[in-house]
């Protein structure tokens, strides 16, 4: 494997964006600022998590062609030449990677790593195969705005076959909340506004998830673990599913909302990596994803709710999704049954 190719731009990002649709040019438009990567190298746990991984398995990464997926400001791409990659490719749309050849440079890893600025799927890459692709792939509610169809085009491509990726495994947790004060502000405040009625705007608003964090004490049922996802194995095609859920209330207490996170595993370590971004954890910038419901619950400890999630890609914007919840509380109070459904965008 020789020819490495130098680090100039594969192509001009003002030609390419021209050419996309107006959401797909926004998104990479968005990672063009520094401010959002900022957010994400100040993110403790998503960075050390990624650092943990490649350091300290050093063994894996000796000597090995890798291929950072939406590489940003290269910080992993650093990481892995630290760990003793011997080449490292990083592949970003976004006018960052000019800061992130100056980065590289100024770190002495030129020579060690290679930016080409271009889609995934369209760049040139200097090696036929690569032994270890690493991503920083997951959005809001683990698929919202994600790469993840970038990653997998990329392992069909180019990973050789035994290759390992940096991580590998992702898993959505669902768990029901009491947030009575903060829908009240949110919702509620719509059904008077000044004196008019503005619940057509509710409606918008109970359609619009809430990415927050979360206080732990608002958690009112067992987390449950609805849809997991083995980055070897997934195709693209599997991440439009429906799959059903079952939350154990705790306590007595209500339910306003169902809240969503993710966990994200690197199976390949010597020692399992895992970080979550749920309420139970050290704050991530992804946070929480609140869907509230139109119905109250009202629950007893034991009793359950049960129902399906709904995901898939918007047909007019794949980075968008359109997110189905529907269900039940199994109670046998006949004055607190209750069961619905919510239709909710992304975008």
């Amino acid at each position: 494997m020789t020819n490495v190719v130098s680090n100039q731009p594969s192509l001009k990002t003002e030609d390419a964006l021209a050419g996309m649709a107006h959401s797909e040019a926004h998104y990479f438009n968005s990672y063009n600022h520094h401010g959002i990567h900022e957010e994400m190298l100040k993110d403790e746990v998503r960075t050390k998590s990624y650092r943990d991984a490649i350091y300290q398995n050093k063994h894996l990464f000796k000597d090995k062609i890798v291929l950072d997926v939406g590489c940003g400001t290269s910080i992993l791409s650093m990481f892995a030449v630290k760990a003793g990659a011997k080449h490292v490719i990083g592949v970003d749309m976004s006018t960052i990677i000019e800061k992130a050849r100056e980065i590289v440079a100024i770190n002495g890893m030129s020579d060690k790593i290679t930016l080409l600025q271009g889609k995934m799927e369209e760049v040139e890459l200097p090696f036929p195969k690569v032994d270890i692709i690493i991503s920083e792939w997951m959005g809001y509610f683990l698929l919202y705005e994600s790469m993840l169809d970038t990653v997998l085009y990329a392992r069909d491509k180019y990973l050789t076959k035994d290759g390992l990726i940096f991580p590998d495994k992702a898993t959505i947790f669902m768990a029901g909340i009491e947030d009575g004060d903060y829908k009240e502000e949110k919702i509620g405040f719509w059904d008077n506004v000044w004196g008019f009625d503005y619940t057509p705007l509710k409606y918008t608003a109970m359609t619009e998830p809430l990415v927050d964090t979360v206080d732990m004490k608002a958690v009112v049922t067992d987390p449950t673990a609805v849809f997991t996802i083995d980055l070897y194995t997934v195709n693209p095609q599997d991440l439009a599913f429906t799959v059903p859920f079952s939350l154990t209330a705790r306590r007595n207490d209500f339910v306003h909302a169902i809240i969503a996170w993710f966990d994200i595993d690197f199976t390949a370590c010597h020692k399992p990596i895992r970080f979550s971004t749920g309420p139970h954890t050290k704050y991530t910038h992804w946070k929480q994803t609140v869907f509230y419901l139109q119905d109250v619950l009202t629950v007893e400890a034991g009793e359950r709710i049960v129902g399906e999630l709904g995901s898939r890609p918007n047909q007019k914007n794949k980075r968008d999704l359109d997110i189905k919840i529907s269900y039940q509380l199994e109670t046998q109070d006949p004055h607190r049954q209750a069961y619905g459904q919510g239709e909710y965008r992304m975008c």
